[in-house]
């Protein structure tokens, strides 16, 4: 599972909880997911300032930051499967004899010597760590030759890229010069920044753009423009609104600020009079007409879902394999059903909206050849 810059770039307590603060926004690490600061966010008739409002989301989408953690994949974690399961275990405080009759290994003297191994693995990794800062250091004062963004997150090894050696890959990958196509993206992580800069110098500072606009540039460059385009924004080369419907260099002049200033207020004041409803939704491919059946219980978060998507952490891997394979325009997202909920007395919603996401997901069996949907979902 690939993860974003910004997980790998949170300082340690940060990942802790799971979210970041970024300007005027709370962003979940996890999936990508933006909570507005400053507004007021209702969630089964009980009312949430945005902090509280990220932490709620990471529960209801997430259950916790470790298990999110915990289901990833072991090159991320580096634990193998059996380590993984014990530290679950010892996560819902089991006891070592709970443990060893869980996993049917051993006896209780066993999980002990098991809890053992993980403590003193955690010494080592501190010790690592530890190493890895003071190496960082130690190097941070080396010139760096390749000039990155102002807004680039990481600054590292990539960057360090001597002028004659970019000229050598701009040549090498533009055969029919800088204003060319593009002949591959498939290279080195450090050779892709080299080629983002170039591209990059095809827009406008201050200039405004749809997706479309930048869509129709990028293709024009390479045929998988969607990669090219998450590549630039991840790295601060280009910037969007939270609904993807603008784009501009991130480092644009002052114009582009004021030129953005309005829409970014419509858009606030648009997200506060917009009425919360709960729903179900399928994401479709066009191509092939397999599709994801989902329920939220708020529509307006659908677009955290495409972010998480573009950034290529999706859990359901299937739907998040076909999506990197075919590209974000040959899916859309369609609205099957809002939940109706009665103005007055109690009424469960999580329960109700869960009745009604099984209920589509009968109708339209989206299992096998015609979705994505997992028809033996974990309890």
């Amino acid at each position: 599972m690939d993860i974003s810059e910004l997980f790998w770039t949170a300082s340690f307590e940060d990942l802790k909880c799971g979210y970041v603060q970024e300007k005027d926004h709370y962003v979940c690490l996890l999936c990508g997911e933006k909570i507005e600061q400053g507004i007021v966010y209702p969630e089964d008739g009980v009312l949430y300032e945005a902090s509280r409002y990220m932490r709620l989301h990471i529960e209801k989408v997430h259950l916790s930051v470790f298990d999110y953690l915990a289901q990833l994949d072991k090159k991320v974690t580096g634990l193998t499967e059996h380590q993984t399961s014990l530290i679950r275990l010892f996560y819902q405080g089991k006891t070592d004899k709970e443990v060893q009759k869980a996993m049917d290994i051993g006896s209780p003297s066993t999980i002990r010597n098991h809890r053992f191994a993980l403590k003193e693995r955690e010494r080592q990794s501190k010790v690592y760590l530890v190493m890895m800062e003071l190496l960082k250091d130690k190097n941070k004062h080396e010139p760096i030759l390749l000039v990155p963004p102002e807004t680039a997150k990481m600054v590292d090894d990539r960057y360090k890229i001597t002028q004659q050696v970019s000229d050598k890959l701009i040549k090498t990958l533009f055969p029919e010069g800088p204003e060319g196509p593009l002949k591959t993206f498939s290279i080195k992580e450090k050779n892709k920044l080299v080629v983002l800069q170039e591209i990059v110098k095809r827009f406008q500072n201050g200039r405004i753009y749809t997706e479309k606009e930048i869509s129709q540039i990028l293709k024009t460059i390479y045929h998988d423009f969607a990669t090219l385009r998450r590549y630039l924004i991840e790295y601060g080369f280009l910037d969007r609104t939270p609904d993807g419907s603008q784009y501009w260099l991130r480092n644009g002049s002052q114009n582009k600020e004021e030129t953005t200033m309005d829409r970014k207020q419509e858009l606030k004041q648009q997200y506060k009079e917009t009425k919360i409803e709960a729903g179900v939704y399928q994401i479709k491919n066009t191509i092939n007409d397999k599709i994801f059946i989902e329920s939220t219980p708020n529509l307006k978060t659908i677009n955290g879902k495409r972010f998480t998507l573009d950034m290529g952490t999706y859990q359901n891997k299937l739907l998040q394999n076909e999506w990197t394979e075919f590209g974000s325009e040959a899916f859309v997202f369609e609205v099957l059903e809002i939940l109706e909920i009665p103005e007055e007395g109690y009424f469960d919603t999580k329960d109700a909206l869960k009745k009604l996401k099984a209920q589509w997901l009968n109708e339209l069996q989206p299992y096998g050849e015609r979705g994505y949907n997992n028809p033996y979902p974990a309890k």
